[in-house]
């Protein structure tokens, strides 16, 4: 079984949960994967509480036990943020857990030639963090938006997908994309969950899974997640 820590936030949640099942769409119900969702959407704010460490992690640690409790064979954690808490919260919890930024990496690996410039969105607390930074630099040259595009459009389009406005979201975030297009990156990471619900708020699943330039964290990990249940 697989468990999933989510409400950070509910959206970003339930879009993994959606993709997990359109990964087995076609099939009867007995072949869709046996998941837990735990919506803790109480954990504290991950960007409002880097400086306050311990506060996050003893959240994190509580909804992994739950999930853990419930005979899940692994937890996935659909928030980038988060996983600047991963390695001590894997260190007490005594059952995998999947590490998006890592999976996230070893694709761009698979799909693109050392030293590209590879395009990042993501909360300011992602980027402070280095959250991807660690992967990626020894290899590829990791490009954010400019500071003003930063808040006028990528840290806007994350509070408009939480608070469920998805076409003010969709709007919001095309000049940061555009930028980085411009800036010739190979790859755009969509480097917080809610972004691949702005960017991608009306297009086909189909369209999603093709899509040349956009690595969406969500799905990627999605997909890893059900490559690994299937070998239990």
């Amino acid at each position: 079984m697989i468990g999933i820590l989510g409400g950070m936030g509910t959206q970003a949640g339930l879009d993994f949960c959606n993709k997990l099942s359109l990964l087995n769409r076609g099939k009867v119900d007995q072949n869709y994967p046996l998941f837990i969702l735990y919506n803790k959407s109480n954990i504290p704010k991950r960007p409002e509480n880097i400086k306050k460490y311990y506060n996050v992690l003893k959240s994190l640690i509580k909804g992994c036990l739950l999930l853990k409790k419930n005979n899940c064979k692994f937890i996935v954690m659909p928030c980038n943020t988060a996983h600047y808490w991963y390695e001590d919260l894997q260190k007490k919890i005594k059952i995998p857990i999947l590490s998006m930024p890592k999976e996230v990496y070893l694709h761009t690996k698979k799909n693109c030639k050392k030293n590209s410039k590879i395009g990042i969105l993501c909360t300011e607390a992602t980027l402070e963090t280095g959250v991807y930074s660690k992967y990626f630099d020894k290899n590829y040259k990791l490009v954010s938006p400019r500071k003003s595009l930063q808040k006028k459009s990528v840290n806007k389009a994350i509070k408009l997908v939480k608070m469920g406005k998805i076409k003010l979201a969709e709007k919001s975030i095309k000049p940061a994309v555009n930028e980085l297009v411009k800036m010739k990156c190979k790859k755009i990471i969509l480097g917080c969950t809610e972004l691949p619900i702005a960017i991608f708020a009306y297009k086909s699943f189909k369209r999603i899974k093709k899509s040349k330039v956009f690595i969406d964290p969500n799905l990627l990990l999605a997909s890893v997640s059900m490559k690994k249940y299937r070998k239990k």
